[in-house]
């Protein structure tokens, strides 16, 4: 089931271009409102994991990160090789996993952070700012546990 890391790819490359696209139109805090009291787009550093996990650590973070996001990368592919013809749900959740985690690689290797952008709040309270990246991930994860319960 190697054949769905097309997605995967696309995913990296639409996270990576976004990214580096926000990053040269603005700088860091800069952003604009794109639904008043639920959505903006804001260019944000995150030194730390999900929703900012271990931002303040002092740079340590990293390279755990960079590890973790490597050691995945090899199971899910490891996992895709092995997985039975007819697997398209689990494959398209795991290459979406992939991508999400090489996009967040990406820039912890080359910038030290991951950068982010989009906001989601429900007026002053804030959900922690993410990208496509998280996104993907996140789309990923749901379609796993969705298919554990199918299975059953």
């Amino acid at each position: 089931m190697l054949r769905y890391l097309w997605l995967s790819l696309a995913v990296i490359v639409l996270d990576q271009g976004v990214k580096l696209w926000l990053s040269h139109i603005w700088r860091v805090g800069q952003g604009i409102v794109l639904i008043p009291g639920l959505l903006d787009l804001r260019l944000v550093h995150n030194t730390g994991a999900a929703f900012s996990f271990l931002a303040g650590a002092g740079g340590w973070q990293r390279w755990l990160l960079i590890l973790i996001a490597l050691l995945v990368a090899v199971v899910i592919v490891a996992i895709l090789r092995r997985l039975k013809a007819g697997s398209h749900w689990t494959a398209t959740a795991l290459a979406l996993i992939l991508g999400g985690a090489m996009g967040n690689l990406i820039d912890r290797i080359r910038l030290g952070y991951v950068v982010d952008f989009i906001g989601a709040h429900w007026g002053h309270l804030y959900w922690p700012y993410f990208n496509i990246a998280d996104s993907a991930i996140s789309i990923g994860a749901v379609m796993l546990v969705i298919d554990a319960f199918r299975r059953h």
